[in-house]
């Protein structure tokens, strides 16, 4: 079922950016780091760069206007709110008491001043076909299924151990070399290699570095770090990462578990979760870091995405405990293939829907069709017909137009991705007062939930549902082949998506005035 607005499609104008427009909009000059670090915000027409206007729309449509302030509840693996550029943009329970270890509020969370920690200490998780597989061959095509997958993805990452490995061990032959712990790219190359281990270790270094520049060892460690923890913990069926937790993850009822310290056991592990919260709500203006793309909103912080696959019972209740505490937007980058109780996050998003929360949801990062395979929370049980009219997918956009605009990670789906946003190389708060470049769909959902922030907070009589279409349809639509998938798929634009659009702030304000005005538009169903 997709709402459409007839009415308001039928007055509204929204040119479309033609086959013949991808000269047009191509950057003739590399990015300088400036429009890197807010390309997110420009605009397609005057920079040529597929941004979502948000710059275009507080210089001529929110200029002195301010709006009512908005809570958005970010569903992730915590977040840093004591970061600087967060400060005044973090939710506080109005009715707990910090400290008095009572649940003032009575509602079944004691302290939970700034949001709730449904992982409690734990961090490394299992993948849920590692889970499915401990549990034993029941004979069902959903073991089968995760067998063949855990089989494929430990023979993948088996792959990338020897070389890892040797990385590693290069890498400890120039630092004993150097005597020193941390070294340049520019040690590296002066590095004198007489003797043979040595010139090996530095050659594979220099070949490393060729990809990654300065940021060489930084990458060389996550690349590790990626390996070791599929190893260790997501494919291996003899951890169990939820002992600590204390709770029974396959008993709903079972809710009296975790803490309100939503930045974990350690705030260097929530770097996913406070760039999140970074790209929706960091302040603008401020010459530091980068924007945020809403400047009104209070950034309401659940951790429930471990280092691993996400529980379905934890995103069930963290989605009830954000409708219940008064947010209207909730950004959930996180996914799975595999949903053994769907059925918990199907009836919270309808829990949702009848409080008029919008769930804004990142398609993932496999580069595959989502029509076809399975991509978990997904507001369909048949990939064809929605149970819910508040959940929008979100698929991700490269900073280059042209063929390649749609990242070659970003999952897509005529059926199933409804709009695309920025999603590479974007820049925001890290953990302890930092900031980096990030991508995935994990970043582009975020793009477009403070675009659906500024429309709650500007017109709040609308409703969700409503922000949802107004940001689909009035995105900016592209009229040319694209790649899509890591092969690199040839398909149109407007068949990589629901709406064939990317977001557009300006666009979709100017839209929400108009349907704002006309209280008693009701928005026709379509099938």
């Amino acid at each position: 079922m997709k709402v459409i607005l007839y009415s308001l499609i039928a007055s509204f104008s929204i040119s479309v950016v033609a086959q013949d427009g991808t000269t047009r909009y191509t950057k003739k000059k590399p990015l300088t780091e400036a429009e890197l670090q807010r390309w997110s915000h420009l605009d397609l027409e005057k920079d040529s760069i597929p941004g979502m206007s948000v710059d275009k729309a507080y210089a001529e449509l929110l200029k002195d206007k301010k709006g009512q302030k908005i809570i958005v509840a970010v569903i992730d693996s915590g977040t840093d709110i004591d970061h600087p550029d967060l400060k005044g943009a973090i939710w506080t329970n109005p009715k707990e008491i910090a400290g008095n270890k009572k649940d003032d509020d009575k509602n079944g969370y004691i302290d939970d001043i700034h949001g709730w920690n449904f992982l409690g200490d734990s961090y490394n998780e299992t993948l849920e076909m590692t889970r499915i597989l401990k549990k034993g061959d029941d004979g069902s095509e959903k073991y089968k299924k995760a067998l063949a997958d855990h089989t494929a993805e430990y023979k993948k990452i088996m792959s990338y151990k020897q070389p890892v490995d040797m990385l590693y061990e290069a890498d400890k032959t120039i630092r004993e070399e150097l005597k020193k712990e941390d070294y340049t790219l520019e040690e590296l190359k002066n590095v004198a290699s007489v003797k043979y281990k040595l010139y090996q270790s530095k050659m594979m270094m220099l070949s490393y570095a060729a990809d990654y520049g300065e940021k060489f060892r930084e990458e060389l460690t996550s690349f590790k770090n990626h390996v070791y923890d599929k190893l260790n913990y997501n494919l291996n069926k003899e951890f169990d990462g939820r002992k600590v937790v204390g709770d029974n993850p396959e008993d709903f009822n079972d809710r009296k578990y975790g803490n309100n310290k939503v930045y974990g056991s350690n705030k260097e592990n929530t770097e996913h979760g406070t760039h999140v919260a970074g790209i929706i709500a960091q302040k603008r203006n401020n010459n530091i870091g980068g924007d945020g793309v809403a400047n009104n909103v209070e950034i309401m912080a659940i951790r429930a995405v471990p280092n691993g696959d996400e529980y379905d019972k934890d995103i069930a209740l963290a989605i009830r405990y954000a409708v219940d505490n008064g947010a209207k937007v909730i950004n959930g980058s996180f996914g799975k293939d595999f949903s053994p109780h769907a059925e918990w996050v199907w009836e919270a998003l309808k829990y949702a829907e009848s409080k008029d929360v919008l769930f804004v949801h990142a398609a993932g990062n496999d580069g595959k069709d989502i029509d076809v395979e399975e991509n978990f929370p997904t507001d369909t049980k048949d990939k064809n017909t929605e149970i819910v009219s508040n959940f929008l997918q979100i698929g991700a956009l490269n900073y280059e137009y042209g063929e390649k605009i749609i990242a070659d990670f970003s999952n897509y789906g005529t059926k199933n991705v409804d709009v695309f946003a920025p999603g590479v190389k974007i820049y925001a708060t890290l953990p302890n007062g930092k900031y980096k470049y990030l991508q995935g769909t994990s970043m582009a959902s975020p793009n477009a939930a403070g675009v659906a922030a500024l429309i709650r907070s500007h017109y709040p009589n609308l409703k969700a549902s409503q922000v949802k279409e107004i940001i689909m349809q009035s995105g900016t639509p592209i009229d040319m082949m694209v790649k899509v998938g890591e092969n690199g798929e040839s398909r149109k634009f407007s068949q990589a998506s629901v709406s064939g659009k990317i977001v557009n702030a300006y666009n979709a304000l100017k839209m929400a005035e108009q349907i704002s005005s006309q209280s008693t538009i009701k928005p026709k169903i379509k099938s």
